[in-house]
């Protein structure tokens, strides 16, 4: 039997990994982003989503990029 090739995490879950894995707290990453606090915390344990200028803003902090998987 064939396995499932595995997908890539998608945005979300980089976005949410790195949230998370930042050794900065949610004050300090408000200030660092310009991102509410609430929005962040709320992201990190999946309560919500975020806008996509919201998320724009996060990966550029986070020097993220988007890229085609082939």
């Amino acid at each position: 039997m064939r396995k499932r090739p595995t997908q890539p995490p998608t945005l979300t879950e980089t976005l949410r990994a790195a949230v998370n894995e930042s050794p900065l707290s949610f004050q300090a990453l408000e200030r660092e982003t310009g991102v509410k606090r609430q929005v962040l915390m709320k992201f990190a344990r999946e309560e919500s989503g975020m806008r996509l200028e919201t998320a724009d803003r996060l990966a550029v902090y986070f020097k993220l990029k988007l890229v085609a998987s082939t």
